[in-house]
């Protein structure tokens, strides 16, 4: 029994009295800029209305060039650009889409009426 007592002895608290230095690094937290690149680049292919697309499209390069530089604030303020002109290339390339294939649509019931008219004028 004594045996084992010796031996958990030597398993205690360390019996310096040294003080324990630490050591802390502090990591500045990096603030996420999202830049909508992707976004840009999808209004700037497919629903460049006006050229709001490409517009935002360099807005948000200069979004991104702001952020690899450090400029937080001007990366948040071309990246806030950025976003209102993708906002408004969406909303008008959605309607004006919609718009466009409405017009051909009733373009297309107007000439096919009109054909039914000459026919029957014809006599074929």
């Amino acid at each position: 029994m004594i045996k084992s007592q010796h031996e958990m002895d030597g398993l205690g608290a360390p019996q310096t009295s040294a003080p324990v230095a630490t050591t802390v690094i502090t990591i500045p937290r990096e603030t996420s800029v999202p830049d909508h690149i992707v976004w840009s680049l999808f209004n700037t292919l497919f629903l460049n209305w006006c050229c709001l697309g490409f517009v935002a499209f360099a807005y948000s390069v200069k979004a991104r060039d702001r952020k690899m530089v450090g400029d937080i604030i001007g990366a948040q303020s071309y990246a806030s650009t950025a976003k209102c002109l993708n906002i408004w290339a969406l909303v008008l390339g959605i309607f004006l889409t919609i718009g466009a294939v409405a017009l051909l649509v009733f373009a297309y019931i107007t000439a096919y009426h009109m054909l039914e008219r000459a026919k029957s004028n014809r006599g074929y």
